[in-house]
């Protein structure tokens, strides 16, 4: 299923915004990448070719964790659901992977590399956490994860203001174990058995929470 999510015209100026041809030249680059990686190349720290940008505050998530999320996101969702990756792109690979024609997902991300997954992709900047397109309607989602791209109570805060807009109900959230009583305070989730892991090995204590009962507090 084409997702109706639509990049806005009013984004933040302050970002560098793709034209229309060099958009389609970037997309044609990936696509061509893709289909033919490099042999040597190593992708451990990718998402296809986009690399991590930790000045953006970017980890990517492992593989194994990538999978996992984005298989409890299609179950969670459902036959002709819709999910919603906030700043979680690793996940969003993985259900681009994953999903049937039944299942649409969209990944509100501020790195505007991910532009070249076109219509699924929405400029999503955590400090205006209600900054969207008008397209893009309240609880119009079965289930949004998200990862805050900060280890602070405000950028929690505002984060789950966008993700309390989005969901029809069902919330997965990636972030570290000290916000355990903040993230249940404002999104109602609590821990899962499951922890998540990344490509690099981060000092912070990492956790799932979840505020249904999900296929993550299970063994697979």
């Amino acid at each position: 299923m084409v997702t109706i999510c639509e990049m806005s015209d009013s984004d933040d100026d302050d970002v560098p915004q793709l034209s229309s041809h060099a958009l389609a030249a970037l997309q044609e680059f990936y696509a061509e990448q893709k289909q033919h990686p490099d042999p040597n190349g190593d992708d451990k720290y990718n998402i296809g070719v986009i690399e991590e940008n930790w000045q953006l505050s970017q980890f990517w998530y492992s593989q194994e964790t990538a999978l996992r999320l984005a298989k409890e996101a299609i179950a969670a969702a459902g036959e002709g659901g819709r999910v919603a990756c906030v700043s979680t792109p690793s996940v969003y690979q993985k259900l681009r992977e994953l999903r049937s024609k039944l299942l649409s997902v969209c990944l509100f991300e501020f790195d505007r590399r991910f532009a070249v997954y076109g219509e699924d992709f929405i400029f999503y900047d955590y400090s205006r956490p209600l900054d969207f397109p008008g397209d893009v309607a309240a609880h119009s989602f079965d289930v949004v994860i998200a990862d805050p791209p900060y280890l602070s109570v405000d950028c929690l805060r505002k984060t789950a203001e966008t993700v309390r807009y989005l969901t029809r109900g069902k919330i997965l959230l990636c972030t570290g174990a000290v916000l355990k009583e903040e993230a249940a305070r404002l999104l109602g989730v609590t821990p899962c058995r499951f922890l998540p892991t990344h490509c690099r090995v981060l000092a912070n204590e990492f956790c799932c929470y979840a505020n249904y009962d999900s296929g993550l507090d299970h063994d697979v």
